[in-house]
């Protein structure tokens, strides 16, 4: 719908820019800490918080820290947090069944977390890669990535996560028909209120290096990913994708990398207007915190300008590093505002 402009003066747009409580008043998309998902690392040890050189003010936490970090989430207001662990390379084979140990870190901070701060929603992710001997997010075999014999596997890994207590799964993985195993497992477990939160159109992009240094996956993975990860030149694949995965009982799904990849979000919001997420992957985050470190660019504008675009695109939510730093700034203009 295009409304009729009268012509100039009769129409002169910058009225409405005019003052502050004009530009409020005519805001069309706002930003909200309820639109927020925090991804943090988690590694082993006790009372641990190890600095990632790529992804500077990010750290690895041990499950103690982890629980803080929910806390500290859940006093701002942001609704869930994502984990992703930093697996013991002695702990990763080929055969990755660390994935689905009760015990592996993953669950463990699930557990911990669920027990010290159970209004918090854990969202963890289904993919091989952190146990992975090869890096890749599925098996291996004669150098082929193999598609249903790594399902299996992400099955049992998404049964082991529901029952220690995750309110989200996020399969990662990008092989095809895991949605559907997944969703008739979990009902099958009477896990029926677990949400899958689909990487439905996830990029073989050059922005996930620091993430990749985060979990440990840089050095041990063979190749590129791009025989299950989509590419970047694709856009009408996105929405198949997607269809697919609300067809086999998604939730809700994503589009990863973020920022260059407005154009998907938005069209899979107006295709589908399902609950729409997108994550803004490290490789962004790195970008952003950077070029601010180095004064290059205002760090706080350009992040809450870059988190803002989400919500333009169409997303109902963002995963983002900049979750609490980004609340604390709209809890101090909330309350400047009164």
């Amino acid at each position: 719908m295009h409304p009729v402009t009268p012509a100039f003066p009769s129409a002169r747009f910058r009225r409405l820019r005019a003052s502050a409580a004009l530009r409020d008043l005519t805001q069309e998309n706002r930003l909200s800490v309820k639109d927020f998902i925090w991804p943090v690392f988690v590694r082993d040890g006790e009372n641990v918080e190890q600095p990632i050189a790529s992804m500077p003010g990010v750290n690895r936490l041990s499950v103690d820290r982890v629980v803080k970090a929910a806390a500290e989430a859940a006093g701002l207001g942001i609704p869930a947090i994502c984990l992703f662990p930093y697996t013991d390379p002695a702990l990763k084979t080929a055969d990755c069944a660390e994935a689905w140990n009760p015990d592996n870190l993953a669950n463990r901070a699930i557990r911990a977390i669920k027990a010290e701060v159970p209004e918090i929603a854990v969202m963890t992710d289904i993919a091989l890669d952190p146990y992975n001997i090869n890096g890749h997010d599925g098996y291996v075999v004669d150098g082929q990535i193999v598609n249903d014999e790594t399902v299996a596997a992400l099955v049992k890994m998404a049964l082991a996560q529901a029952e220690s207590g995750a309110d989200i799964l996020g399969p990662s993985d990008m092989m095809d028909g895991r949605i559907g195993a997944i969703r008739v497992a979990l009902e099958a477990a009477g896990h029926r209120n677990v949400t899958i939160l689909s990487y439905a159109a996830k990029y073989a992009s050059a922005f996930y290096g620091p993430f990749r240094d985060a979990v440990g996956a840089s050095g041990a993975l063979k190749g590129d990913k791009k025989t299950y990860q989509m590419d970047p030149g694709n856009s009408d694949e996105a929405l198949r994708l997607v269809a697919r995965d609300l067809a086999e009982g998604a939730d809700m799904v994503m589009v990863k990398p973020g920022m260059p990849y407005l154009d998907i979000c938005r069209r899979v919001k107006d295709a589908y207007g399902v609950p729409t997420f997108a994550y803004q992957v490290s490789g962004e985050y790195a970008m952003l915190k950077g070029a601010a470190l180095n004064g290059w660019i205002d760090g706080e504008k350009s992040m809450l300008e870059s988190l803002l675009a989400f919500k333009r695109a169409g997303c109902d939510g963002i995963l983002t590093y900049f979750a609490p730093e980004a609340a604390r700034i709209l809890a101090e203009a909330q309350t400047a505002g009164g």
